[in-house]
């Protein structure tokens, strides 16, 4: 059994939040967005403290934009090829098969336009297939701050991550388009959009003025492969709001907190292996 649990920061030093989620859910794939180098030390620090053997360990990147943390050596995760906007990684542990992980936190509307976020997930998703292709699987897991919501073309397109919205389409394995064949991403964040209980609507809220706005966004996303739906635990998958001692929301209107921790809220997601 694999947990994992991705957050961007926004910047923000929240190291001691980090470590307790990471205590209180047992994670054994920690993986930041928006986290500076000099935070390295200190977050190995506080996920080994000195009482315990040392357990986790920094997984070198050239994604400067992605800091991954595993509870095994980085020999493990090795990367495969990565960039400034994503590293796809061969996931090798001796108590499953391998995996393709892919990490990534794509451009932003506020420095691109939809347009060029559409074609860049599309790229990703190519890469994607090429690097199948040469493992010879599609045992494939994406996680991330995508910039898109999981209706955005460049994450339901079926040049792009071709994320479905059930498992029992995504099951199909593909579809074609065109006369060419293209692989589909179970997408579970199409669950998680709206009032769902009392969990958030989104992984990130942005009020404007336009006269479209959604407020609540879901940027933050994991995609599966139906090659390893058979492992997947779709009640685990969690949008938190708390490490157990804060809330990571406002009190008065339950958004992200972003004065005192980060602008998107953290996803917790767990494969049985």
């Amino acid at each position: 059994m694999l947990t994992f649990l991705f957050w961007n920061l926004n910047g923000k030093d929240l190291v001691p939040a980090i470590a307790r989620l990471v205590a209180v859910h047992e994670v054994d794939v920690l993986v930041l967005a928006e986290f500076t180098g000099e935070q390295i030390t200190p977050m190995l620090l506080a996920l080994n403290p000195e009482e315990q053997a040392a357990q986790f360990h920094y997984a070198p990147s050239e994604c400067d934009r992605i800091a991954i943390f595993t509870r095994f050596p980085s020999d493990f995760i090795k990367p495969i090829v990565e960039n400034s906007r994503y590293t796809i990684r061969k996931l090798t542990l001796s108590t499953c098969e391998e995996i393709l992980f892919v990490a990534a936190h794509l451009l932003s509307l506020l420095n691109a336009s939809a347009e060029t976020l559409d074609i860049e997930a599309m790229r990703l998703a190519q890469e994607i297939r090429v690097r199948e292709t040469e493992a010879g699987h599609s045992r494939t897991i994406v996680v991330g701050d995508l910039n898109m919501n999981p209706f955005s073309s460049g994450v339901v397109s079926a040049n792009g991550l071709h994320g479905v919205m059930t498992q029992n389409i995504a099951r199909k394995g593909s579809r074609i388009v065109q006369g060419r064949e293209y692989p589909f991403f179970f997408n579970p964040m199409w669950g998680h959009l709206g009032d769902k209980g009392n969990t958030p609507a989104g992984t990130y809220y942005y009020r404007k003025s336009d006269h479209v706005c959604y407020f609540w966004n879901t940027f933050d996303q994991v995609l599966i492969r139906p090659d390893l739906l058979d492992y997947w635990d779709e009640e685990f998958l969690q949008i938190l709001t708390t490490d157990g001692q804060q809330s990571f929301l406002t009190s008065n209107s339950s958004t992200p907190n972003s004065r005192n921790f980060s602008d998107h809220l953290p996803l917790l997601f767990r494969l049985s292996l």
